[in-house]
């Protein structure tokens, strides 16, 4: 009996994740507030979807976009290094979950290089998940996020 308990608690544990990866884009749209600071949403005709700061790039399209490939924006040398080292990877739901929660450890897992530094240091300390699903509904790529490259995990 106490194995089976064991057993089902372990399978719970293994598939919250997976449902708490599940966001709401209402209410990322309303945690976007926090991001807007520097991060704007224009669609590419200019239609501001977002009003935002110029500081980050623009996010339309993040999600299934090319790690670092805003034309004319200038990235850090750490996320310049993912790209270079993943020149095919791209941005799916979980990185951005796990980029803006805490940007550092994502670059360092990302380089392999422990100094890694990036230009975000802005952590979004909840509601990630529902912030990338606001992302995602403006992002036309977002169900045809490209396999990982190799020895990246995405």
């Amino acid at each position: 009996m106490k194995i089976s308990i064991y057993a089902t608690l372990a399978a719970l544990s293994l598939a919250l994740p997976a449902v708490a990866q599940e966001g709401d884009a209402a209410k990322g749209e309303k945690e976007f507030n926090k991001c807007k600071a520097c991060h704007m949403v224009q669609a590419p005709d200019g239609t501001d979807i977002v009003k935002g700061g110029k500081t980050g790039p623009n996010l339309y399209g993040v999600v299934g976009r090319k790690i670092a490939s805003v034309e004319g924006f200038k990235y850090g040398d750490g996320i310049l290094e993912v790209a270079e080292k993943n020149p095919d990877m791209v941005w799916s739901e979980a990185d951005l979950i796990e980029y803006v929660t805490d940007p550092k450890p994502w670059l360092v897992e990302k380089t392999g290089d422990s100094a890694a530094k990036t230009k975000m240091t802005f952590k979004l300390g909840k509601n990630q998940a529902d912030v990338v699903a606001f992302l995602a509904q403006h992002s036309s790529d977002a169900g045809a996020e490209a396999a990982p490259a190799e020895g990246a995990a995405n």
